[in-house]
């Protein structure tokens, strides 16, 4: 079995800077579209079941998810 000298999934360290923060600003975006979509499936669910909580409900976990897998990809960074 042959292996990579290099076995880290980021980029390496002699990266091109550009092309890192192009990396770095298309899952910015990505995230950033993930949230207002979700943010759309729960007004449009809310409005449908007729119920408000359960909107709020669908808002509230989904701002705590991205909260989580936020904090959770600044802490894998940093090791």
């Amino acid at each position: 079995m042959v292996t990579s000298p290099r076995m880290s999934d980021g980029p390496a360290p002699d990266a091109d800077p550009a092309g890192r923060l192009r990396a770095s600003n298309r899952r910015i975006a990505l995230t950033l579209a993930a949230i207002a979509a979700v943010f759309f499936v729960g007004i449009i669910a809310s409005k449908l079941v007729g119920d408000p909580r359960i909107g709020i409900g669908v808002l509230g976990g989904a701002v705590l998810l991205y909260l989580l897998v936020a904090i959770g990809r600044n802490l894998r960074d940093r090791r």
